[in-house]
């Protein structure tokens, strides 16, 4: 009878114990917050494109230009002769003026002193410096993620708003290596 008792405690120890399983996370994420989020800013980017080509045809005496980084300009005044343009550190000033893309005017007349890429200063018009000599002017348009993107400028430029900005850079003060 003992043996039948140690037997059996022996026979219970071995199967009832199984090796751990591992648990599920309670909550499974699909993915469909980015999915959704990524849906938006394909349809508020296509709208986007639609204003500005609509704004391009609608203008047919200027003479755009894509920049490689993803909005258009034109030049109002262009300067053939000067070849220096602002670089890394160089010091430029200019004045603006920044309007959304219906033409309501934002801001009139903003003067600006810059250091490039060195200061806070948002994409597009940091892109756009770079392809301006001194004394030129251009007009820029620039889609909301090359301007202030989703959060504005938390004054008067609200969440996705494409931008027109009309540009003189003034003077470029180049950087002492």
């Amino acid at each position: 009878m003992k043996n039948l008792l140690i037997l059996t405690i022996v026979l219970l120890l071995c199967f009832s114990c199984k090796p751990p399983e591992a648990r599920l996370p309670e909550s499974v994420q699909s993915g469909s917050f980015l999915k959704a989020s990524a849906e938006r800013n394909k349809k508020l980017n296509e709208l986007e494109q639609q204003q500005i080509e609509d704004i391009i045809k609608s203008n047919p005496d200027k003479d755009y230009i894509a920049s490689e980084s993803g909005f258009w300009y034109y030049y109002q005044t262009k300067i053939e002769s000067d070849t220096i343009q602002p670089q890394f550190g160089d010091v430029v000033h200019f004045t603006f003026d920044v309007s959304n893309i219906e033409g309501n005017e934002i801001y009139a007349n903003t003067d600006k002193t810059y250091i490039m890429d060195k200061e806070e200063l948002f994409t597009g018009l940091r892109e756009g410096l770079k392809l301006l000599k001194p004394t030129e002017t251009a007009t820029f348009i620039f889609p909301s993620q090359k301007a202030f993107g989703y959060y504005g400028d938390e004054g008067k430029i609200g969440t996705n708003v494409p931008l027109i900005c009309e540009v003189t850079l003034n003077t470029i003060t180049q950087k002492n290596d």
